[in-house]
C-alpha cells in the first residue's frame, strides 16, 4: 500500500487548504513497485499524474479524512505500506455549502486536526508488516525525522529537506536520506525522483 499526492480540506465549494505536492515521488515509487512484481495499492490525493503500470490499483481520495478510510480499509491484508503522501495536518472546522462572498471585513478560519495516518497504522502494523514514512523539513531534518520514525512506529524514514536545492515539492529530482529504527542513516546524492524510487525500493527489499 502506498499513498501519495497532496490532501484538499474544502472551505466552501471552491477552496480549501492544501499543499505544493504533485505526487511525483509517490507514483514513481509505485511504479519501482509494480516493475519488481509487487502487487501495489495506491491511494493518491488530488493529482494531475496517470500510472503507466495497468496493474496498479488506484484509489483516489481528496481529503486526509478520505485517505485515512482508505489506508485503514486496507492496511490489513498488505505486507507493507509506504506513506509518501503530502496530508494536511489541519483542515477547516466548518464547511460552508455555498461560496463565501467578500464582505470586505477580515475572515477567520479556525482549524482542526487531521486523523495522523502513519501513527494510525503504526499502532496496527504486525510485526511481519513494514512500514515506510516520510519526512519533508526546512530545519533540523534529521532530528526531526528520527522523532517521526519512533513516534509512528516506522521501521524506516525517508527525509528531504527544503533547504537542499533540487529537493522538494513541483520538482523532477530530489536529494533524501533513509534512517531506520535503530539510528543508520544512508544518504544519497541529488537524483531525478525515478532513481530515487529505485533507492527506496532497493532499501525495503532488504526487510522483505
Amino acid at each position: 500500500m502506498l499513498t501519495a499526492g497532496p490532501t484538499h480540506e474544502k472551505i466552501d465549494p471552491v477552496r480549501f487548504v492544501g499543499n505544493h505536492s504533485s505526487g511525483k515521488m509517490g507514483y514513481s515509487i509505485a511504479e519501482e513497485l509494480a516493475s519488481r512484481g509487487a502487487e501495489v495499492t495506491l491511494i493518491s490525493g488530488p493529482s494531475q499524474l496517470k500510472v503507466n503500470d495497468t496493474s496498479i490499483k488506484v484509489t483516489s481520495v481528496t481529503s486526509a479524512k478520505e485517505m485515512y478510510e482508505a489506508s485503514m480499509a486496507c492496511f490489513d491484508q498488505m505486507d507493507g505500506a509506504i506513506m509518501a503522501a503530502a496530508v494536511a495536518d489541519y483542515a477547516p472546522a466548518d464547511y460552508s455549502d455555498k461560496k463565501i462572498k467578500r464582505d470586505g471585513e477580515e475572515m477567520v478560519i479556525r482549524l482542526v486536526p487531521n486523523p495522523d495516518i502513519a501513527a494510525s497504522i503504526g499502532e496496527i502494523k504486525r510485526d511481519n508488516q513494514v512500514l515506510v514514512g516520510f519526512a519533508l523539513e526546512t530545519n533540523d531534518a534529521v532530528e526531526n525525522a528520527s522523532k517521526k520514525l519512533k513516534k509512528k512506529n516506522l521501521d524506516f524514514v525517508v527525509v528531504n529537506s527544503l533547504e537542499n536545492k533540487g529537493a522538494g515539492f513541483q520538482t523532477d529530482t530530489n536529494i533524501i536520506s533513509i534512517i531506520n529504527r535503530y539510528g543508520d542513516k544512508t544518504d544519497y546524492p541529488l537524483k531525478v525522483k525515478s532513481a530515487v524510487a529505485m533507492d527506496i525500493v532497493d532499501y525495503l527489499e532488504q526487510y522483505f
